[in-house]
Protein backbone atom coordinates (compact mmCIF):
# COMPACT_ATOMS: atom_id res chain seq x y z
CA UNK A 1 0.00 0.00 0.00
CA UNK A 2 1.21 3.41 -0.98
CA UNK A 3 0.97 5.92 2.52
CA UNK A 4 1.32 9.76 1.87
CA UNK A 5 3.33 12.11 4.14
CA UNK A 6 -0.39 13.16 5.30
CA UNK A 7 -3.18 10.89 5.67
CA UNK A 8 -7.00 10.87 6.21
CA UNK A 9 -6.86 8.73 9.51
CA UNK A 10 -10.40 7.82 11.57
CA UNK A 11 -9.04 6.59 15.40
CA UNK A 12 -12.30 4.36 16.56
CA UNK A 13 -11.95 4.44 20.46
CA UNK A 14 -11.96 7.61 22.49
CA UNK A 15 -10.18 6.27 25.64
CA UNK A 16 -6.74 6.62 26.78
CA UNK A 17 -5.15 4.17 23.72
CA UNK A 18 -7.43 5.93 21.01
CA UNK A 19 -6.92 9.36 22.58
CA UNK A 20 -3.13 9.04 22.75
CA UNK A 21 -2.48 7.12 19.29
CA UNK A 22 -4.81 10.39 18.02
CA UNK A 23 -2.70 12.77 19.35
CA UNK A 24 0.25 11.13 17.93
CA UNK A 25 -0.57 10.62 14.62
CA UNK A 26 -1.64 14.49 14.65
CA UNK A 27 1.89 15.26 16.17
CA UNK A 28 3.46 13.00 12.68
CA UNK A 29 1.38 15.36 10.48
CA UNK A 30 -2.06 13.08 10.03
CA UNK A 31 -5.29 14.66 9.75
CA UNK A 32 -7.46 12.39 12.44
CA UNK A 33 -11.09 11.78 13.32
CA UNK A 34 -11.78 10.43 16.77
CA UNK A 35 -14.81 8.71 16.56
CA UNK A 36 -16.53 7.14 20.37
CA UNK A 37 -20.09 5.87 20.72
CA UNK A 38 -20.16 8.07 24.23
CA UNK A 39 -16.83 10.44 24.26
CA UNK A 40 -13.73 10.89 25.59
CA UNK A 41 -12.51 8.56 28.56
CA UNK A 42 -16.65 7.90 29.41
CA UNK A 43 -15.70 3.97 29.97
CA UNK A 44 -12.83 2.01 32.06
CA UNK A 45 -10.33 5.11 31.27
CA UNK A 46 -12.07 7.27 33.70
CA UNK A 47 -12.15 5.14 36.66
CA UNK A 48 -8.56 2.96 36.73
CA UNK A 49 -5.65 3.16 39.29
CA UNK A 50 -4.28 6.42 37.52
CA UNK A 51 -0.88 4.54 37.69
CA UNK A 52 1.59 3.85 34.99
CA UNK A 53 2.98 0.63 36.29
CA UNK A 54 6.23 0.24 34.00
CA UNK A 55 7.53 -2.53 36.61
CA UNK A 56 4.41 -4.95 36.04
CA UNK A 57 6.45 -7.17 33.05
CA UNK A 58 4.82 -10.95 34.51
CA UNK A 59 1.66 -11.89 32.28
CA UNK A 60 -1.07 -13.00 34.62
CA UNK A 61 -0.53 -16.18 32.48
CA UNK A 62 2.28 -17.58 34.71
CA UNK A 63 3.68 -21.28 35.18
CA UNK A 64 1.74 -22.98 37.75
CA UNK A 65 -1.02 -20.71 38.12
CA UNK A 66 -3.74 -23.20 36.69
CA UNK A 67 -3.40 -25.21 39.82
CA UNK A 68 -3.79 -21.95 42.14
CA UNK A 69 -6.79 -21.39 39.31
CA UNK A 70 -9.43 -23.42 40.18
CA UNK A 71 -9.63 -22.10 44.22
CA UNK A 72 -9.32 -18.57 42.58
CA UNK A 73 -12.69 -19.05 39.90
CA UNK A 74 -14.85 -20.92 42.88
CA UNK A 75 -14.78 -18.23 45.16
CA UNK A 76 -17.17 -15.50 43.12
CA UNK A 77 -15.32 -12.47 45.68
CA UNK A 78 -11.49 -14.20 44.93
CA UNK A 79 -8.54 -11.57 43.59
CA UNK A 80 -9.48 -13.61 39.94
CA UNK A 81 -12.80 -15.58 39.21
CA UNK A 82 -15.52 -16.11 36.21
CA UNK A 83 -19.12 -15.12 36.76
CA UNK A 84 -21.29 -18.71 36.71
CA UNK A 85 -23.08 -16.92 33.70
CA UNK A 86 -19.80 -16.41 31.65
CA UNK A 87 -18.27 -19.77 32.09
CA UNK A 88 -19.09 -21.52 28.98
CA UNK A 89 -18.61 -18.31 27.28
CA UNK A 90 -15.01 -18.17 28.74
CA UNK A 91 -13.76 -21.65 27.85
CA UNK A 92 -11.93 -20.52 24.41
CA UNK A 93 -10.27 -17.89 25.92
CA UNK A 94 -9.48 -20.30 28.73
CA UNK A 95 -7.36 -22.77 26.69
CA UNK A 96 -5.43 -19.69 25.22
CA UNK A 97 -4.82 -18.68 28.51
CA UNK A 98 -3.75 -22.25 29.61
CA UNK A 99 -1.37 -22.38 26.34
CA UNK A 100 0.53 -19.14 27.23
CA UNK A 101 1.52 -20.82 30.87
CA UNK A 102 3.68 -22.82 29.16
CA UNK A 103 7.61 -21.84 30.43
CA UNK A 104 8.83 -20.99 26.29
CA UNK A 105 5.92 -18.74 25.84
CA UNK A 106 5.81 -17.03 29.19
CA UNK A 107 9.59 -16.29 28.66
CA UNK A 108 8.33 -14.57 25.17
CA UNK A 109 5.86 -12.74 26.83
CA UNK A 110 8.06 -11.25 29.42
CA UNK A 111 10.14 -10.28 27.03
CA UNK A 112 7.83 -8.55 24.99
CA UNK A 113 6.23 -6.72 27.56
CA UNK A 114 9.56 -5.44 28.88
CA UNK A 115 10.42 -3.99 25.96
CA UNK A 116 6.60 -2.61 25.45
CA UNK A 117 7.06 -1.03 28.99
CA UNK A 118 10.74 0.59 28.14
CA UNK A 119 9.46 2.47 25.08
CA UNK A 120 6.06 3.35 26.88
CA UNK A 121 8.12 4.96 30.10
CA UNK A 122 10.24 6.75 27.35
CA UNK A 123 7.13 7.70 25.30
CA UNK A 124 4.96 8.89 28.48
CA UNK A 125 8.09 11.68 29.33
CA UNK A 126 7.83 13.27 25.17
CA UNK A 127 4.01 12.86 25.90
CA UNK A 128 4.76 14.90 29.54
CA UNK A 129 7.23 17.53 27.61
CA UNK A 130 5.01 18.06 24.43
CA UNK A 131 1.29 18.80 26.04
CA UNK A 132 2.76 20.82 29.19
CA UNK A 133 1.48 18.19 31.57
CA UNK A 134 4.06 17.33 34.59
CA UNK A 135 1.47 19.02 36.74
CA UNK A 136 -1.14 16.11 36.03
CA UNK A 137 1.74 13.03 37.35
CA UNK A 138 2.78 11.99 40.69
CA UNK A 139 6.19 10.66 41.01
CA UNK A 140 5.86 8.77 44.37
CA UNK A 141 6.57 5.09 43.88
CA UNK A 142 5.24 2.07 44.62
CA UNK A 143 4.95 -0.68 47.51
CA UNK A 144 4.17 -4.18 46.80
CA UNK A 145 3.80 -5.35 50.55
CA UNK A 146 3.88 -8.97 51.43
CA UNK A 147 2.37 -10.79 55.26
CA UNK A 148 4.97 -12.62 56.52
CA UNK A 149 8.38 -14.34 55.01
CA UNK A 150 6.84 -17.41 53.09
CA UNK A 151 4.87 -14.41 51.03
CA UNK A 152 7.73 -12.44 50.65
CA UNK A 153 10.17 -15.34 49.72
CA UNK A 154 7.63 -16.48 46.64
CA UNK A 155 7.45 -13.21 45.06
CA UNK A 156 11.10 -13.29 44.63
CA UNK A 157 11.47 -15.05 41.23
CA UNK A 158 9.09 -11.80 39.55
CA UNK A 159 11.70 -9.50 41.38
CA UNK A 160 14.69 -11.46 39.90
CA UNK A 161 12.75 -11.05 36.39
CA UNK A 162 12.30 -7.13 37.18
CA UNK A 163 16.04 -6.92 37.67
CA UNK A 164 17.25 -8.93 34.38
CA UNK A 165 14.92 -6.25 32.32
CA UNK A 166 16.95 -3.09 34.22
CA UNK A 167 13.78 -2.39 36.74
CA UNK A 168 14.94 -0.85 39.67
CA UNK A 169 13.47 -1.59 42.53
CA UNK A 170 14.32 -2.18 46.78
CA UNK A 171 13.26 -4.87 48.59
CA UNK A 172 12.45 -3.95 52.35
CA UNK A 173 12.34 -7.28 55.04
CA UNK A 174 11.46 -4.99 58.15
CA UNK A 175 8.64 -2.84 59.25
CA UNK A 176 10.54 -0.28 60.36
CA UNK A 177 11.97 0.24 56.64
CA UNK A 178 8.21 -0.26 55.00
CA UNK A 179 7.42 2.99 57.55
CA UNK A 180 10.26 5.33 56.41
CA UNK A 181 8.35 5.19 53.27
CA UNK A 182 4.65 4.44 54.19
CA UNK A 183 3.92 4.98 57.60
CA UNK A 184 0.34 3.61 59.48
CA UNK A 185 0.05 0.70 57.64
CA UNK A 186 -0.69 -2.71 59.79
CA UNK A 187 2.32 -4.99 60.78
CA UNK A 188 0.59 -8.19 59.23
CA UNK A 189 2.70 -6.74 56.59
CA UNK A 190 6.66 -7.13 56.91
CA UNK A 191 8.02 -7.00 53.64
CA UNK A 192 7.84 -5.18 50.85
CA UNK A 193 8.87 -3.90 47.36
CA UNK A 194 9.89 -0.53 46.65
CA UNK A 195 9.55 0.55 42.96
CA UNK A 196 11.05 4.44 42.92
CA UNK A 197 10.28 5.01 39.26
CA UNK A 198 6.74 3.94 39.46
CA UNK A 199 4.29 7.08 38.39
CA UNK A 200 0.98 7.93 38.57
CA UNK A 201 -1.63 10.59 37.51
CA UNK A 202 -3.38 12.80 39.48
CA UNK A 203 -6.64 11.86 37.63
CA UNK A 204 -6.91 9.05 34.76
CA UNK A 205 -9.88 11.32 33.51
CA UNK A 206 -8.11 14.71 33.68
CA UNK A 207 -5.53 12.85 32.06
CA UNK A 208 -7.27 11.48 29.37
CA UNK A 209 -9.44 14.54 28.75
CA UNK A 210 -5.89 16.91 28.79
CA UNK A 211 -4.38 14.99 25.90
CA UNK A 212 -8.04 15.18 23.87
CA UNK A 213 -7.72 18.60 24.77
CA UNK A 214 -4.92 19.18 23.08
CA UNK A 215 -5.92 16.66 20.39
CA UNK A 216 -8.48 19.64 18.96
CA UNK A 217 -6.36 22.57 19.92
CA UNK A 218 -4.28 21.19 17.23
CA UNK A 219 -7.25 20.65 14.73
CA UNK A 220 -8.32 17.21 15.86
CA UNK A 221 -11.39 15.99 15.47
CA UNK A 222 -13.64 14.18 18.30
CA UNK A 223 -16.89 12.68 17.03
CA UNK A 224 -19.49 11.51 19.03
CA UNK A 225 -20.51 8.21 16.88
CA UNK A 226 -21.18 4.07 17.39
CA UNK A 227 -19.45 2.50 14.35
CA UNK A 228 -21.83 -0.13 12.93
CA UNK A 229 -19.44 -1.43 9.53
CA UNK A 230 -16.11 -1.33 8.67
CA UNK A 231 -15.55 -1.90 4.68
CA UNK A 232 -11.95 -1.44 3.10
CA UNK A 233 -11.94 -0.11 -0.39
CA UNK A 234 -8.61 0.20 -2.88
CA UNK A 235 -8.45 3.51 -1.55
CA UNK A 236 -9.39 3.89 1.74
CA UNK A 237 -11.60 2.49 4.54
CA UNK A 238 -15.34 3.56 4.54
CA UNK A 239 -16.56 3.70 8.55
CA UNK A 240 -20.34 3.60 8.76
CA UNK A 241 -21.73 4.94 11.71
CA UNK A 242 -25.06 5.86 13.35
CA UNK A 243 -24.67 9.36 11.91
CA UNK A 244 -23.58 8.54 8.36
CA UNK A 245 -20.54 6.84 6.44
CA UNK A 246 -16.96 8.31 6.67
CA UNK A 247 -14.29 7.64 4.57
CA UNK A 248 -10.44 7.49 5.78
CA UNK A 249 -7.02 6.53 4.39
CA UNK A 250 -6.19 4.23 7.24
CA UNK A 251 -8.47 3.00 10.37
CA UNK A 252 -7.17 2.09 13.79
CA UNK A 253 -9.29 0.42 16.12
CA UNK A 254 -8.58 1.08 20.13
CA UNK A 255 -11.99 0.33 21.12
CA UNK A 256 -11.32 -1.17 24.36
CA UNK A 257 -13.36 -4.10 25.61
CA UNK A 258 -15.26 -3.95 22.45
CA UNK A 259 -12.50 -3.84 20.03
CA UNK A 260 -13.28 -7.64 19.15
CA UNK A 261 -16.81 -6.90 17.79
CA UNK A 262 -15.42 -3.92 15.32
CA UNK A 263 -13.08 -7.13 14.22
CA UNK A 264 -15.18 -9.04 13.46
CA UNK A 265 -16.63 -7.03 10.94
CA UNK A 266 -13.55 -7.48 9.23
CA UNK A 267 -13.73 -11.14 9.72
CA UNK A 268 -11.50 -11.44 12.35
CA UNK A 269 -12.40 -13.25 15.88
CA UNK A 270 -9.83 -12.39 18.21
CA UNK A 271 -10.21 -14.04 21.76
CA UNK A 272 -10.32 -10.62 23.58
CA UNK A 273 -12.46 -11.30 26.81
CA UNK A 274 -13.04 -8.70 29.50
CA UNK A 275 -11.66 -7.97 33.21
CA UNK A 276 -14.04 -6.63 34.60
CA UNK A 277 -12.30 -4.48 37.80
CA UNK A 278 -14.29 -2.43 40.68
CA UNK A 279 -13.05 0.16 42.64
CA UNK A 280 -14.68 2.45 45.10
CA UNK A 281 -13.65 6.50 45.15
CA UNK A 282 -13.04 8.50 48.11
CA UNK A 283 -12.93 12.84 47.69
CA UNK A 284 -11.46 13.23 50.59
CA UNK A 285 -7.79 10.94 52.19
CA UNK A 286 -9.01 9.07 55.16
CA UNK A 287 -5.36 7.98 55.16
CA UNK A 288 -2.26 9.80 54.84
CA UNK A 289 -1.21 7.71 51.68
CA UNK A 290 2.38 8.83 50.63
CA UNK A 291 2.84 6.09 47.61
CA UNK A 292 1.25 3.63 45.20
CA UNK A 293 -0.07 0.66 47.95
CA UNK A 294 -0.55 -2.89 46.12
CA UNK A 295 -1.75 -5.81 47.64
CA UNK A 296 -1.07 -8.65 45.55
CA UNK A 297 -1.85 -11.36 47.62
CA UNK A 298 -5.21 -9.88 47.91
CA UNK A 299 -5.60 -8.61 43.95
CA UNK A 300 -6.14 -4.62 44.69
CA UNK A 301 -4.85 -1.64 45.43
CA UNK A 302 -4.65 1.66 47.10
CA UNK A 303 -3.97 4.91 45.32
CA UNK A 304 -4.67 8.74 45.24
CA UNK A 305 -7.10 10.65 42.96
CA UNK A 306 -6.82 14.06 43.17
CA UNK A 307 -7.63 14.85 46.63
CA UNK A 308 -9.00 11.41 47.89
CA UNK A 309 -8.38 7.52 47.39
CA UNK A 310 -9.31 5.16 45.23
CA UNK A 311 -9.15 1.02 46.14
CA UNK A 312 -10.09 -1.01 43.86
CA UNK A 313 -8.91 -3.97 41.72
CA UNK A 314 -9.19 -7.80 41.49
CA UNK A 315 -10.19 -9.58 38.26
CA UNK A 316 -13.62 -10.98 37.60
CA UNK A 317 -13.81 -12.63 33.78
CA UNK A 318 -17.62 -11.88 33.15
CA UNK A 319 -17.82 -10.36 29.62
CA UNK A 320 -19.73 -7.18 29.10
CA UNK A 321 -23.28 -7.83 29.45
CA UNK A 322 -23.76 -9.29 33.06
CA UNK A 323 -24.63 -6.56 35.59
CA UNK A 324 -22.16 -5.43 38.35
CA UNK A 325 -21.58 -7.45 41.11
CA UNK A 326 -20.35 -4.64 43.96
CA UNK A 327 -19.91 -7.09 46.64
CA UNK A 328 -16.34 -7.25 45.16
CA UNK A 329 -15.84 -3.53 45.89
CA UNK A 330 -17.29 -3.79 49.33
CA UNK A 331 -14.79 -6.84 50.23
CA UNK A 332 -11.88 -4.57 48.90
CA UNK A 333 -13.04 -1.74 51.55
CA UNK A 334 -13.53 -4.56 54.21
CA UNK A 335 -9.38 -5.23 53.50
CA UNK A 336 -8.52 -1.72 53.47
CA UNK A 337 -10.06 -1.00 56.66
CA UNK A 338 -7.66 -3.61 58.19
CA UNK A 339 -4.42 -3.11 56.18
CA UNK A 340 -5.08 0.54 57.04
CA UNK A 341 -5.62 1.75 60.35
CA UNK A 342 -8.02 4.77 60.65
CA UNK A 343 -9.02 4.61 56.92
CA UNK A 344 -12.85 5.33 56.83
CA UNK A 345 -14.75 3.37 54.04
CA UNK A 346 -17.85 5.18 54.04
CA UNK A 347 -18.91 8.00 51.48
CA UNK A 348 -17.49 6.84 48.50
CA UNK A 349 -18.95 5.76 44.94
CA UNK A 350 -18.66 2.29 43.59
CA UNK A 351 -17.45 1.78 39.85
CA UNK A 352 -17.06 -0.73 37.51
CA UNK A 353 -14.90 -0.81 34.45
CA UNK A 354 -14.52 -3.22 31.88
CA UNK A 355 -10.73 -3.48 30.99
CA UNK A 356 -9.67 -5.72 27.38
CA UNK A 357 -7.49 -8.82 28.05
CA UNK A 358 -5.92 -11.16 25.59
CA UNK A 359 -5.02 -13.70 27.44
CA UNK A 360 -1.29 -13.82 27.13
CA UNK A 361 -1.60 -10.52 28.71
CA UNK A 362 -0.42 -8.87 25.39
CA UNK A 363 -2.17 -6.23 23.49
CA UNK A 364 -2.36 -6.46 19.84
CA UNK A 365 -0.62 -3.78 18.03
CA UNK A 366 -0.55 -4.63 14.24
CA UNK A 367 -2.47 -4.64 10.77
CA UNK A 368 -5.28 -6.58 10.70
CA UNK A 369 -4.66 -9.70 9.06
CA UNK A 370 -7.91 -9.24 6.63
CA UNK A 371 -7.11 -5.17 5.76
CA UNK A 372 -3.51 -3.63 5.63
CA UNK A 373 -5.45 -0.44 5.92
CA UNK A 374 -6.69 -1.14 9.30
CA UNK A 375 -4.62 -1.59 12.60
CA UNK A 376 -5.43 -3.17 15.84
CA UNK A 377 -4.52 -1.56 18.95
CA UNK A 378 -5.99 -3.15 21.55
CA UNK A 379 -6.57 -5.91 24.97
CA UNK A 380 -4.09 -4.42 27.03
CA UNK A 381 -5.87 -5.88 30.21
CA UNK A 382 -4.92 -3.36 33.45
CA UNK A 383 -1.96 -2.12 31.85
CA UNK A 384 -3.91 0.14 29.29
CA UNK A 385 -3.03 3.71 31.00
CA UNK A 386 0.59 2.48 31.48
CA UNK A 387 1.42 1.35 28.13
CA UNK A 388 -0.80 3.94 25.84
CA UNK A 389 2.01 6.40 25.08
CA UNK A 390 4.36 3.47 23.82
CA UNK A 391 1.58 2.25 21.92
CA UNK A 392 0.97 5.44 20.23
CA UNK A 393 4.29 5.60 18.83
CA UNK A 394 4.12 2.12 17.56
CA UNK A 395 0.80 3.05 15.94
CA UNK A 396 1.99 6.02 14.36
CA UNK A 397 5.01 3.90 13.13
CA UNK A 398 2.34 1.60 11.65
CA UNK A 399 0.78 4.01 9.61
CA UNK A 400 3.65 6.13 8.59
CA UNK A 401 5.09 2.83 6.99
CA UNK A 402 8.19 3.04 9.38
CA UNK A 403 10.12 0.37 10.76
CA UNK A 404 8.35 0.24 14.58
CA UNK A 405 10.85 1.29 17.37
CA UNK A 406 10.39 -2.60 18.80
CA UNK A 407 9.91 -5.74 17.04
CA UNK A 408 6.18 -6.39 16.93
CA UNK A 409 5.73 -9.70 15.81
CA UNK A 410 5.17 -10.81 19.93
CA UNK A 411 2.03 -8.05 19.51
CA UNK A 412 0.81 -10.01 16.10
CA UNK A 413 -3.21 -10.48 15.36
CA UNK A 414 -2.89 -13.94 14.18
CA UNK A 415 -1.01 -15.09 17.02
CA UNK A 416 -3.57 -17.19 18.65
CA UNK A 417 -4.86 -18.84 15.43
CA UNK A 418 -8.14 -18.21 13.50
Amino acid sequence: MTRTTQSQIIVIGAGIIGVTAALALQTQGHHVRLLDRKGVAAETSAGNAGAFAFAEIEPLATPGIMKKAPKWLLDPLGPLSVRPGHALRILPWMWHFWRATAHHRYDAAVAAQASLMTLSRQALERVIRTTDAQALIRREGQLQLYEGAAQFQASLPAWEQRRRHGIAFELLDNADAIARIQPGLSPRFTHAGFTPDWLNTVDPLRWTRHLAHALTERGGQIVTAAVTDLAPRPDGVDVTTDIGTLRADQVVVAAGAWSHRIARMLGDRIPLETERGYNTTFPTASFDLRTHLTFGAHGFVVTRIGDGLRVGGAVELGGLNLPPNFKRAEILLRKTARFLPGFDPTGGTQWMGFRPSLPDSLPIIARAPKSDRVIYAFGHGHLGLTQSAGTAELVADLVSGRRPQIPLLPFRATRFGG
